[in-house]
């Protein structure tokens, strides 16, 4: 993690459910979504929502994802939640990740049972009373339901190592 400690799921898990969501510092993507993401991490985390954030992409080949920049971007943002490396990519192949930002919500019993968007905004800020996504799939997996709608995530690919 970019604050020193190195972490399991048990570690990042909540016990109303977990989060994962792949990131890097590079992406428009990520840039456009990072405030909100924040945002709403601190209020999933104070629902008992556990959260971290996860960059795999190589370095080499895209340097402002190095782990120097990623302590940088997390203290820039804010980040109230883990912000872990994945060198080896393994975790990332582990999970089939695939764009950044992409998420993974789990129920207590670590079930997935959302993968998708953080909202409708991508890119954009989204409409006025547009749904916050994640927020409402992750209240409903809380309270022992299924998430309404799981959209997609749209972003950069996983800047995977050369085999």
């Amino acid at each position: 993690g970019t604050d020193g400690r190195t972490y399991s799921l048990d570690d990042v898990a909540g016990p109303r459910g977990t989060v994962i969501v792949f990131i890097c510092n590079h992406c428009p993507y990520v840039k456009a979504v990072i405030d909100r993401l924040v945002a709403d991490a601190k209020l999933l985390m104070a629902e008992g929502i556990g959260v971290a954030a996860i960059c795999a992409n190589d370095a080499r080949t895209h340097p402002e994802d190095s782990f120097p920049k990623m302590k940088e971007f997390a203290r820039l943002h804010g980040f109230t939640f883990p912000y872990l490396h994945d060198e080896s990519q393994t975790v990332a192949r582990a999970y089939n990740a695939v764009c950044t930002p992409d998420f993974f919500g789990y129920d207590a019993a670590r079930k997935l049972k959302y993968r998708g968007r953080l909202d409708e905004g991508g890119r954009a800020t989204p409409e006025p009373g547009a749904k916050r996504e994640l927020v409402e799939a992750m209240r409903a997996i809380a309270a022992g339901r299924e998430p309404a709608e799981q959209t997609p995530s749209i972003g950069c690919s996983i800047k995977w190592k050369a085999a």
